[in-house]
């Protein structure tokens, strides 16, 4: 379970609210009572992100891949008469 730190007491000890994210895991950091910001180890926040980022083929072969707006409407032209031999 997480431990919250208003932002007062997270600024003063900042340094134990580190050290905490790396022991106990993510720390939730509230200000007004909200929850604002979250502090969490480095490998943990970079294994969040590879998961979070999504390739174009995993994106395209993904059930109900909506691929109508990957391509640009084509616009009919008036066809042009070739020039004279």
């Amino acid at each position: 379970m997480p431990k919250v730190w208003q932002v007062q007491e997270a600024k003063a000890r900042f340094s134990e609210m580190l050290e905490s994210s790396q022991d106990e895991g993510p720390q939730i950091v509230t200000k007004r009572g909200v929850e604002t910001a979250i502090l969490v180890r480095i490998d943990e926040w970079r294994r969040l992100r590879k998961l979070a980022r999504r390739d174009v083929k995993a994106l395209l072969l993904a059930p109900g891949a909506r691929t109508e707006a990957l391509a640009s409407r084509r616009t009919s032209h008036p066809r042009r008469e070739p020039p004279p031999l």
